[in-house]
């Protein structure tokens, strides 16, 4: 699914003009972004939970020449399944598991 897929969703379900369900859609995902760069965690109930994670530089090795490098510090994004959701979809694969038998 794509970001447009989401805007159509809203003008069709409701009743939404295309700019306005653009702009509510980049409202959310901009105030998401927001938070993760202030490394605040996001979670919304039933969907599943976003944070960040710090990770310390380290000498990597190139594989092509065995050479040590320094990697960079950086911080990395994760995202936790909700219950529900986790739920829906073992539910739902089970089901097509099921007819496909």
């Amino acid at each position: 699914m794509l970001k447009s897929d989401i805007v159509n969703k809203l003008v069709e379900n409701r009743k939404m003009t295309l700019k306005q369900a653009e702009a509510t859609v980049e409202t959310i995902f901009g105030s998401m972004q927001d938070a993760l760069i202030r490394s605040e965690n996001i979670e919304i109930r039933g969907f599943g939970a976003f944070h960040t994670k710090e990770y310390g530089g380290y000498q990597g090795r190139n594989p092509k020449t065995g050479e040590t490098i320094p990697v960079k510090p950086k911080r990395g994004l994760l995202f936790r399944t909700g219950k529900e959701l986790k739920e829906r979809i073992n539910k739902a694969g089970a089901l097509r598991d099921a007819s496909e038998e």
